[in-house]
Parts: structure tokens; sequence; C-alpha cells
């Protein structure tokens, strides 16, 4: 369950939301299935992270994964 009475993990889960929506309709129109899978994990990720450290810790661990790939030689 998510914390609804700390308006920062709610705004938080909103914000990380939004910008999964934006990965998955880029991923889609670019045909990258990375962009698509990407943005289906930031969409779940608010329903399952309880804390504002997990929520962006695993965000952060996310799109800093997707970078080391997609930069690869």
């Amino acid at each position: 369950m998510v914390d609804l009475d700390n308006p920062a993990v709610m705004f938080s889960g909103m914000l990380i939301g939004m910008i999964g929506l934006a990965a998955i309709i880029y991923g889609r129109k670019a045909e990258d299935i990375r962009f698509v899978l990407l943005g289906v994990v930031l969409s779940v990720v608010p329903f399952l992270a309880h804390t504002l450290l997990a929520l962006w810790g695993v965000t952060v661990g996310c799109c800093s994964l997707f970078y080391v790939t997609a930069n690869r030689v």
C-alpha cells in the first residue's frame, strides 16, 4: 500500500508514472523494446514501492541500467 499521507511519495509516484508512460509511447513509436520495458517498469514501480527511498532508488537503478546498456559499443 502506498503511503498516501506523504505528499512527496504521491507526487513522486505520479511523476515517475508519467515518465514511464512517455517511455512506453516513445518506445512504441521508435520500435525500441528497451524503452517499452523501461516504461512498463517505471509505471509499475509506484504501485509496489512503499517509501520515497525505495521509489527513487528503483527508478534511478532502472534508468542507470538502461543508460549503461544503451551506450555499449
